[in-house]
């Protein structure tokens, strides 16, 4: 996916917020946001956003020499949905349609984004992961038997949090089949195997870092061994809007997983902004064109 002329003011906001959890210091503050002006006046535009966001990251970690300033609000983030957990596992045990359910959870936990929201409250949490249940727009039949069919399934987390809803998810898959992908480095609020630790997932299912910072999945800066077993994969199911940015369009068999947060988003999609989506994508589109459809300019 591109970055749309739209993503430019977003992404100073989310530079001059970041700046401010990373230091107190004004004149870091100001040295951020002009080098991310001078970075934007040369932005190649076919670069998906969260391209601009690892650099911006980078940067801050460079300036303040803090490795992981978002630390806290992980493991914050994780032991709150932990809590949640005994609820949400009721929720799907009782359903009609435990596989949908537990996907329309984990899609609902994908709120808890600070790439989006500067800071989330322990409230806002809370309700994102106690929100009624979750209806999922999208291609949900093909899904369905997308998932009967595949047997090496690779699953891209999110955020922290977000990846202890992802167990739910894991489990109506079937971990023995199932490979979850983490960051490979502190990026936002995103998992990494720390994350991976702290939530208990490993052991339960097979875990691999991607070995890149991006906020996103980008192939050409992601480790060998990660792209090996992208490519292995005969199902991708990919969380988050960092990774429909980065790989809708890509060839393979591919759910998009995550809810559209921003206007471009959501016209990118054709759904109003809100929706959780699941998205399908099952082959190579045309050069210059995404699989949900041609990119309208803005």
């Amino acid at each position: 996916m591109h970055t749309y002329l739209d993503c430019i003011p977003c992404l100073l906001r989310q530079s001059l917020e970041s700046a401010r959890r990373f230091s107190p210091d004004p004149r870091i503050h100001e040295q951020i946001l002009r080098e991310v002006l001078r970075l934007t006046l040369e932005l190649d535009l076919q670069r998906p956003p969260p391209w601009v966001g690892q650099r911006i990251h980078r940067r801050l970690r460079e300036l303040t020499g803090v490795a992981d300033p978002y630390l806290a609000a992980k493991q914050r983030f994780n032991r709150l949905a932990r809590e949640a957990l005994p609820a949400l596992a009721a929720r799907v045990d009782q359903a009609a349609d435990p596989l949908l359910t537990a996907a329309g959870l984990a899609v609902a936990a994908n709120a808890i984004d600070l790439g989006v929201a500067g800071e989330l409250s322990d409230a806002q949490v809370r309700e994102a992961l106690a929100a009624a249940p979750v209806t999922l727009h999208g291609d949900l039949e093909e899904f369905r038997q997308a998932v009967h069919a595949a047997t090496d399934i690779l699953y891209l987390a999110d955020n922290a949090g977000e990846i202890v809803v992802d167990r739910l998810l894991v489990e109506q898959l079937g971990p023995a089949r199932v490979t979850v992908a983490v960051r490979g480095r502190p990026v936002l609020n995103d998992a990494t195997l720390a994350d991976v630790a702290d939530v208990g997932l490993d052991g339960r299912v097979a875990v691999i870092a991607n070995g890149s910072d991006a906020p996103g999945t980008i192939l050409d800066d992601c480790s060998p061994d990660f792209l090996e077993r992208f490519h292995r994969a005969d199902l991708i199911l990919a969380k988050g809007q960092g990774n429909f940015e980065t790989l809708s369009g890509v060839a393979g068999r591919l759910v998009f997983l995550f809810k559209a947060k921003c206007p471009v988003i959501a016209e990118h999609i054709g759904l109003p902004v809100g929706t959780h989506a699941l998205v399908c994508s099952w082959s190579a589109p045309p050069s210059g064109v995404s699989s949900a459809g041609p990119l309208p300019w803005r």
